[in-house]
């Protein structure tokens, strides 16, 4: 079989897989569940459906398919998000009041696009434009995949009946194995994708950059652990906290993490909202959906800081597991060794502002606003979490949110300078 005919059907068989995937995460939600949005940051999952599917229809049709036509004109607005050079974009904060389309258009929608690129992929029409906007456009719907979780949790939380996403058994983790520390020499170290696999732009160039020594903690922080923070009066104590981070929990009177409740029943007891519903806060099981504010008081508060993402990454080299898709961070294995929860788990917070390496250079054209313009006021993240999608994870990705985002599953690793 001819190259160009086996990259056709990977290229056509992983789309129809990405595609597929997107629409399996909606299947448990009502009309209902798919149009509301609980708050500017997050989506509507109809919103998520149609969006991924513009990309495709925006940047990879309209410029290759012969005869284009768009599906709805009124959707090059609609479902927009940030890309000013296509033009006009809905409000992020109104997604939710879009209750036209209904969802049976936009699935209608997804259809539509998913038998025109078919045809586009299956005709031969596949140039290395082609082809690279292709993997951009399955890496972006990846990501949205692990938004739509993070979104409709973030969504079901705010119903006063604490419904599940999915009814699955809730199983009790075992007990976190002992925190231990991993030495790394000070050197000169490269960071950033090698090799000629899939990375966004803001992951290139690959530089090196010297660290100090320092040592990283093998496992990330437990609920367990964080409560005993919480014990110790951790979110009363003002020089635990950046001045920022101070402000912000005070202001919005936060006294702990964003989905953990007291027991109405026991209120020495915890609870924590999950995609499976309301459970028993488990105390060995990972921490997550922590602010960076949080994540770097906790730190302060152990006796560690956060790691910088160079040390990170470095720390990282040689993993080969990636961890696999769970709708909460997993238990302990029998056999936990080495650095723990570099993937799978949580993604980590590091002590590095998102900013562009060296020698950085964002594409032309529209597709250049994916990662470059975001480049302030915002924090890198490591490794994945247990939403990031089966061969999205890898070891030089680099996530970022802003200081105070708590919806996502994010994580902390501890470091110490030595």
């Amino acid at each position: 079989m001819p190259d160009d005919m086996i990259l056709r059907e990977n290229l056509l068989e992983r789309f129809r897989t990405v595609r597929r995937r997107s629409r399996e995460i909606a299947e448990p939600l009502s009309e209902e569940d798919c149009c509301a949005q609980s708050m500017p940051d997050a989506s509507p999952i109809k919103w998520h459906l149609a969006h991924t599917t513009w990309f495709f229809e925006t940047f990879i049709l309209e410029q290759h398919e012969r005869n284009f036509k768009p599906f709805h004109p009124a959707f090059r607005v609609l479902f927009n998000s940030y890309y000013n050079g296509v033009g006009d974009k809905h409000p992020r904060p109104q997604r939710g009041l879009l209750t036209r389309p209904p969802l049976a258009d936009v699935l209608a929608y997804r259809r539509n696009v998913d038998e025109r690129m078919n045809m586009l992929l299956a005709t031969g029409r596949v140039n290395e434009e082609v082809a690279a906007l292709l993997e951009v456009g399955l890496h972006h719907e990846q990501q949205h995949q692990e938004l739509m979780l993070t979104d409709v949790k973030h969504m079901l939380s705010m119903n006063p009946l604490d419904p599940a996403y999915v009814q699955m058994p809730w199983k009790p983790g075992r007990p976190a194995p002992e925190m231990r520390w991993q030495r790394f020499d000070a050197g000169v170290v490269e960071v950033g994708c090698k090799g000629d696999r899939f990375c966004f732009d803001n992951e290139l160039p690959r530089h090196r950059q010297f660290v100090e020594s320092f040592s990283l903690a093998s496992r990330l922080v437990t609920n367990g652990e964080y409560r005993a923070f919480i014990e110790d009066g951790g979110y009363a104590t003002p020089s635990l906290w950046l001045s920022e981070g101070w402000d912000w929990i005070r202001a919005n009177d936060l006294l702990q993490p964003i989905y953990w409740r007291r027991d109405g029943d026991n209120r020495n007891n915890w609870q924590e909202f999950t995609l499976q519903g309301l459970q028993d806060l488990d105390p060995h099981r990972s921490v997550t959906h922590i602010s960076f504010f949080e994540a770097d008081a906790y730190a302060r508060w152990a006796g560690a800081r956060l790691p910088t993402e160079a040390e990170w990454e470095h720390a990282a080299q040689g993993c080969t597991d990636f961890g696999r898709p769970a709708l909460h961070p997993e238990a302990w294995a029998d056999d936990a060794q080495g650095l723990l929860q570099l993937f799978g788990c949580g993604w980590q917070w590091t002590l590095s502002s998102y900013a562009p390496y060296p020698g950085y250079c964002a594409a032309d054209g529209a597709i250049g606003e994916y990662n470059g313009k975001f480049m302030s006021n915002q924090y890198v993240l490591r490794g994945s979490s247990c939403a990031t999608p089966q061969g999205h994870a890898r070891i030089s990705y680099r996530n970022f949110f802003p200081a105070t985002a708590r919806w996502q599953f994010t994580g902390i690793r501890l470091a110490k300078s030595l």
